[in-house]
């Protein structure tokens, strides 16, 4: 009996020594743990905390940690890169509207400090006054429609649009432009009417941007092409020049608000920074997505995808 009683009792002082190595064992684990965070949380770092510890719950608590470490280190990341997309659109917006006003009141200056100038001469200076105005209006006007865009406060009605036509009109409508910068055209069209969900304005506005945004930066390649692909269930529209290109680090931010190709591409020619921001807003409205990718000097394509429809009907 008294063997037994022993016995029970250094069990339980086994038991009590492995629950406190387990405790000690615990507890140092969690201040290493809480140690890895004061670390992250103070040098503003990101690592994964790192326990050794065949602990399950120590196990869990530290996959939820790193969980929760992994999303921080990704909006950080987020946070980083809005910040510097929001200065660099506070930079070219004061650009854009410091240079027209400039321009605005040295004009107006010389209507001051020269009042006895022709009736020739003081035309001429409204009507670059006029230009300037329209200028800036319509840059306002610009980032107002990206800003409704953004906020969901338009609503585009989609409806069967011949994407066909479209491309064909809108080729036309640049064509004086095309013309006058000795473009090659390289038009791969269908001879028959190619249907997609749609939104004839926006797409319409969508084809602007991109046209403008090859004459603006692809010019030197001496070509623009416009292609259309089919498949069963969707349409894609791509227009191509053979220009400098794009780099590859710049195809990640070209959609960015404001975001412009000042190293990269024709610097005689820069735009707000808006138009493929907006295109972007606007292909995803009607329910499509776009890409960009670049081969400098061999073919730098902007691909709009959209829905393809049959008689006012979807393929399946």
């Amino acid at each position: 009996m008294i063997v037994f009683l022993l016995l029970v009792i250094m069990g339980l002082i086994a038991a009590i020594y492995y629950l406190s190595y387990v405790n000690r064992m615990r507890r140092r684990e969690l201040t290493n743990i809480t140690c890895q965070l004061e670390e992250s949380t103070h040098f503003d770092d990101s690592q994964l905390i790192l326990v050794r510890t065949d602990d399950a719950q120590l196990i869990e608590l530290l996959n939820q940690l790193n969980q929760f470490v992994e999303s921080n280190r990704a909006q950080r990341g987020q946070f980083v890169q809005m910040e510097q997309s929001m200065k660099r659109m506070l930079s070219n917006i004061s650009h854009d509207v410091k240079t027209p006003l400039t321009v605005i009141a040295g004009y107006v200056e010389m209507l001051q400090m020269q009042p006895e100038q022709s009736e020739a001469e003081r035309v001429r200076i409204l009507t670059q006054v006029e230009e300037k105005v329209n200028e800036m209006i319509a840059f306002i006007q610009t980032f107002f429609d990206l800003a409704k865009l953004e906020a969901g406060d338009v609503e585009i009605e989609l409806n069967e649009v011949n994407a066909t036509e479209v491309c064909k009109q809108q080729l036309l409508r640049f064509y004086d432009m095309i013309e006058s910068r000795g473009l090659e055209v390289e038009i791969d069209l269908p001879d028959h009417a190619v249907y997609v969900l749609a939104n004839v304005d926006a797409l319409q506005r969508v084809f602007d941007n991109l046209i403008s945004n090859v004459l603006r930066y692809g010019a030197d390649g001496g070509v623009i092409g416009l292609r259309l692909i089919e498949s069963e269930t969707t349409v894609s529209l791509e227009l191509f020049d053979r220009g400098v290109g794009i780099r590859e680090s710049d195809q990640e931010l070209i959609f960015e608000r404001m975001f412009t190709l000042e190293e990269s591409r024709n610097k005689d020619f820069q735009g707000s920074g808006l138009g493929l921001t907006i295109t972007k807003r606007l292909i995803e409205q009607m329910q499509g997505s776009i890409t960009v990718h670049s081969i400098p000097y061999e073919k730098t394509s902007f691909t709009c995808t959209l829905k393809r429809t049959r008689g006012g009907s979807f393929f399946s």
